[in-house]
């Protein structure tokens, strides 16, 4: 189990490498250009390569970042792995819902 999450986690940070350069490349434009917020949510509602975009980068931090977590809580507490495994579980499952809620609010699919 501990390479197959090695495997994984490695492979969410090759993932997650170049949607982190270009969402922050995005913010940069976006501050530099003076956009306000109701003027990015014009640009990016509705727009499916947005949602796809996004909706990898959530599922890609919530693969990556609970793997992490877990490790730490091994290491540091002395949490057995079973019990780390099992709050990383929860942990990475409300990443997901929280990420994926706020990609549907972006899209413009919540009211």
């Amino acid at each position: 189990m501990e390479n197959l999450l090695f495997v994984a986690q490695r492979l969410s940070a090759m993932v997650m490498g170049p949607f982190v350069l270009v969402h922050l490349g995005l913010i940069l434009y976006a501050v530099r250009g003076g956009l306000t917020a109701g003027e990015i949510l014009q640009r990016t509602q509705g727009n499916p390569y947005w949602l796809a975009f996004y909706t990898l980068f959530v599922v890609a931090a919530a693969v990556h970042a609970p793997i992490g977590v877990r490790n730490v809580l091994v290491e540091w507490t002395g949490l057995g792995r079973r019990a780390a495994g099992l709050v990383c579980t929860a942990f990475g499952v409300a990443l997901l819902a929280l990420g994926l809620r706020a990609v549907a609010a972006v899209g413009g699919w919540l009211s």
